[in-house]
């Protein structure tokens, strides 16, 4: 009676708060999970399904595809001591995995980190038991081939101010050797547009806009072609003046 007087005080409040109401805490049902003992010397993934069975004393659901690099990998041995499968599979996962460092990205942008793992797993949210179903799994970088551009560089402003062909294309060619790229972009100019093309990976390219670059930051004190201006030069120089006439030798009398 003082329980259901209490409630009935507080609804008939104006603004009152109806009373919380404690919910019990989820907890976890325990996992009944078979402790053992591994001594595992390193072998296929096969291998160590077999061996794990063995020191479980029942069968586990597993599935090794048959792949190649995925059947044939070689795991690396194993010595567990009152572990489960749950706990074993977790910490070869952990173990397996590998930053291969930055790769080239092949659709262009700088670089990617790339990493590499292997293991066991079981779908998601599935409750792990002895009966849980297993698969084996190799995650790795896939290769793909490089992702190329085509870009249009137009040369005149830099002919015009006495820079050759061969000049820049030298200048690139050396500053792809110096980065270690022998090859560096295929290039090739256009003559009658005077254009310089090139094709390749768009890191590859860059080595042509810093040149250009460069060639912008450096000042001439005239613009023209360098060539014709020193024939300019050279020409009024290497031309003789106007001949002087020669003047009259007079001649003296002698006095007898």
């Amino acid at each position: 009676m003082l329980i259901i007087l209490i409630q009935g005080t507080l609804h008939a409040q104006p603004g009152a708060q109806p009373p919380r109401r404690i919910l019990p805490q989820q907890v976890a049902p325990e996992t009944s999970l078979t402790k053992f003992d591994l001594d595992f010397r390193g072998g296929t993934p096969s291998d160590l399904v077999a061996a794990i069975q063995k020191a479980m004393g029942k069968p586990l659901n597993a599935i090794v595809p048959d792949e190649p690099g995925v059947a044939d990998l070689h795991l690396p041995a194993l010595k567990m001591k009152n572990v489960d499968v749950q706990q074993l599979f977790n910490a070869l996962e952990g173990a397996s995995e590998r930053q291969l460092g930055p790769m080239p990205n092949p659709y262009g942008g700088g670089s990617t980190v790339a990493s590499s793992r292997y293991g066991f797993r079981t779908g998601a949210g599935a409750q792990i038991s002895d009966d849980t179903i297993w698969y084996f799994y190799v995650s790795k970088p896939v290769h793909q081939e490089p992702y190329k551009i085509c870009r249009f560089y137009p040369l005149a402003p830099y002919l015009d101010r006495g820079i050759t062909v061969d000049d820049i294309t030298t200048a690139i060619k050396t500053g792809s050797k110096m980065l270690g790229d022998e090859e560096g972009p295929s290039i090739s100019f256009h003559k009658d547009t005077k254009l310089l093309i090139a094709t390749g990976e768009p890191a590859k390219l860059e080595i042509i806009d810093s040149v250009l670059r460069a060639l912008d930051s450096v000042k001439t004190v005239a613009t023209g072609n360098f060539q014709e201006r020193l024939r300019d030069i050279v020409k009024p120089a290497a031309q003789p003046g106007p001949a002087e006439k020669p003047k009259p030798v007079e001649k003296k009398t002698e006095e007898k």
